[in-house]
């Protein structure tokens, strides 16, 4: 296997350690450099053209990729309008020399100790950073994917010494029920009304996204819903068994509940003023 293929089964990005554990010394990688197959970063690290641009910044600055930008690389949900730039996590005493310009830099003790060659942050430092940037609206979202995408324990989160009031109480809130980041994005945004509400609820044999009070429940459909006929079909024989026994239904999608808010809360504001939650 030469080096450049190696560094692929790493994910682009390797140190010079690792490269020589796995047997390719000093020499190779010069070699490998001079020809352009391979960039040298920070004279540590060694890089594939084609290396995932946030983990080579990181590893040029001597940082992790960090709080948002580390949630994108691990596939957490985000809310649409988060910012993109790249955010790091440096040594509290680094130097910022090496920073790329528009970064956002955290400069931090972490809360949970990373391996000595991650390029990405620990999953408690990432949320410790979300609870900071983002509005507790949106960082609540984030969490809740992160809980979902990383199989955590609630329980194990609340015991975490967060060193933040707001990663805290983001701790203390998060539950682990939502499926998606848009039923998270609905309930959170519908906590202060004050009502019953419940998640995954299983009603007619199937679960439903949101069940609010005793009878009104929320369908959401998210941004990849093309499951096909097969189960659209599914979807309108479970609504109609639902409204058959004296449930009201309501289906939202992706772009009315991010994009079309106000509308999604009036109707589902009438609902709730019509009674329709209610056992009649």
């Amino acid at each position: 296997m030469t080096l450049e293929d190696w560094l692929r089964t790493q994910g682009g990005v390797a140190h010079r350690a690792l490269a020589a554990d796995a047997g390719y010394d000093a020499r190779q990688v010069r070699a490998h450099a001079a020809t352009g197959r391979i960039r040298i970063l920070r004279r540590a690290w060694i890089a594939t053209d084609a290396a995932p641009a946030d983990l080579a910044a990181a590893a040029t600055a001597g940082g992790r990729v960090a709080c948002v930008s580390a949630a994108r690389h691990r596939g957490w949900w985000l809310p649409p309008l988060v910012d993109p730039a790249l955010h790091l996590h440096l040594p509290p005493h680094g130097r910022s020399g090496d920073v790329p310009a528009g970064t956002i830099a955290h400069w931090s003790v972490p809360v949970a100790p990373a391996g000595r060659f991650a390029l990405v942050e620990s999953v408690e430092d990432a949320l410790r950073h979300v609870a900071a940037c983002l509005a507790p609206e949106a960082a609540r979202i984030v969490w809740e994917s992160a809980v979902r995408a990383e199989g955590l324990s609630v329980e194990a989160l609340r015991l975490v010494r967060w060193r933040s009031p707001a990663a805290s109480a983001l701790a203390r809130e998060v539950t682990g029920l939502s499926d998606s980041g848009l039923e998270t994005f609905f309930v959170v945004r519908l906590g202060p009304w004050g009502l019953p509400i419940r998640q995954q609820a299983v009603v007619a044999g199937h679960r439903v996204d949101v069940l609010i009070g005793d009878r009104l429940v929320i369908q959401l459909d998210g941004f990849a819903h093309h499951q096909g006929a097969a189960q659209r079909g599914r979807d309108i024989a479970h609504d109609a068994e639902l409204r058959l026994r004296g449930y009201t239904v309501l289906r939202f999608g992706y772009a009315q509940v991010v994009y079309d808010w106000p509308s999604v809360e009036r109707t589902v504001a009438r609902a709730v003023a019509a009674g329709l939650h209610l056992v009649r």
